[in-house]
């Protein structure tokens, strides 16, 4: 029987009590570090605090929802107006959703971050000298599942008030976890099972005209069928149960107390460094990862993935690419995967009359399409190197939510007026049909 909002609501204040005993414990034995042990039980406890409440928002959307339709009636209008609460509706009263926000946002509107600001209350909005520092772990869902406001590059750029140089002049483009099934898992490892190859003799079969069995050969081995036996050919499909372990993820930055207190800057901290920090590695591991320590297995270390030799030039050799695997793979490439240097070269080829195949200088290039498909530019795949595939056939298991905790618990922070703001995130990556990709050799 579902849960109603009250056992919700209590449920998750539960879990809540439980993670704010181990801050407590932590606090009374000289503001000590979280132990590993504390560390895990306070995601779990925050993780299934989460879930409760997003649970508790589903019901309550569904029972506003079901009220609001009942009071429409036959008048609706779509026009959208600002209500005196400052929240946008239609003029028949449905409440429309603010712009999804980023994780930075998210941090500095989150009760774990106005509780942090409000010991610094005392002291005018700023940390004191000799202030202790230590929030409570704040966490989101989804980060690395697909139609973030992060998909594709488009970081999210909030108020760069607090910082001379935006960050982002060192971060490249991230698509490809846009173009993999995005999934999401419970446990630390995932099994799954991969095809290894498919065998289809699928054929006409006549009638059987004759009930005799088969018969074995002289001196035995396999069975022969009698002629007129009617037999159907067997056809088969060669599967691997693989086991991916969930990965950790993480990094943190410094920041002083003072540049903690602006939310602007934390905001931007968060967004625009950590945030995309995790997700640049993500991608390099979701292609180079060799699958051990820490590492995932990554496309270019799966056994199993077809390869495409270099063939009279890039164009004719990505496009073969392309037809392996729709041959041999079965499947339909949705993306190809270069380094910005092969592209640059696909930009430049020209025909015979010196005329550039891709629009030249005032051209679209290939960094949108080739051969009908998306490129996806990315440095994690080496120049030279190229990867055509049915990339829905790779999937990338969150696990954990990406989690965001600030303290001064850290080296000597704590007389230096420094804060480490640490990020973090957990997840898990497989490739279901190794066939269903290929590698390119585009070095001449």
């Amino acid at each position: 029987m579902p849960k109603t909002i009250k056992e919700l609501s209590e449920e998750a204040k539960g879990w809540l009590l439980k993670a704010r005993e181990i801050t407590i414990a932590a606090e009374q034995d000289g503001d000590r570090n979280f132990t590993d042990e504390e560390a895990a039980q306070l995601r779990d406890y925050m993780a299934k605090a989460t879930q409760a409440k997003a649970e508790i928002e589903k019901l309550k959307g569904n029972e506003e929802l079901r009220r609001t339709l009942a009071e429409l009636g036959d008048d609706i209008s779509l026009n959208a107006h600002t209500d005196e609460k400052g929240q946008r509706q239609t003029a028949s009263g449905f409440h429309l959703p603010d712009k999804k926000k980023s994780l930075g946002e998210q941090f500095t509107e989150s009760a774990e971050y106005k509780g942090l600001l409000a010991q610094a209350a005392a002291s005018g909005g700023q940390f004191a000298k000799n202030q202790r520092v230590q929030s409570e772990m704040f966490g989101v869902k989804s980060l690395v599942t697909g139609g973030s406001d992060t998909s594709g590059g488009a970081l999210v750029q909030n108020d760069w008030r607090g910082l001379q140089v935006g960050l982002d002049l060192f971060q490249r483009p991230l698509r490809l976890r846009d173009v993999v099934t995005p999934g999401q898992t419970t446990s630390d490892t995932v099994e799954y099972v991969r095809v290894t190859s498919v065998t289809n003799n699928a054929a006409p079969v006549p009638e059987a005209t004759s009930s005799a069995a088969p018969t074995a050969p002289g001196g035995g081995g396999a069975l022969v069928n009698n002629p007129g036996g009617g037999y159907k050919p067997e056809s088969g499909v060669a599967l691997a149960k693989i086991t991916a372990a969930v990965k950790t993820i993480a990094h943190w930055m410094p920041a002083t107390k003072r540049a903690l207190s602006d939310a602007a800057q934390v905001r931007t901290l968060i967004d625009a460094f950590l945030l995309y920090g995790l997700e640049e590695e993500l991608e390099d591991q979701m292609i180079q990862g060799d699958g051990t320590g820490e590492n995932f297995e990554g496309l270019s270390n799966v056994s199993g993935i077809q390869s495409q030799a270099w063939d009279t030039n890039l164009l004719t050799t990505t496009r073969k690419a392309k037809t392996k695997v729709r041959t041999v793979g079965r499947s339909i490439a949705n993306a190809y995967l270069l380094n910005p240097a092969d592209t640059e070269t696909l930009d430049l080829l020209q025909d015979n009359e010196a005329r550039f195949y891709f629009g030249g200088p005032a051209g679209a290039g290939t960094a949108q399409v080739l051969w009908g498909i998306p490129v996806i530019e990315t440095e994690a795949v080496p120049a030279g190197t190229g990867y055509c595939g049915d990339f829905r056939k790779a999937v990338l298991w969150d696990r954990e939510q990406a989690t965001i905790q600030v303290t001064d618990s850290h080296l000597d922070f704590f007389v230096r007026n420094l804060v480490a703001i640490l990020a973090e995130m957990r997840a898990a990556f497989g490739v279901l049909q190794p066939s269903a990709f290929v590698e390119i050799d585009l070095a001449a």
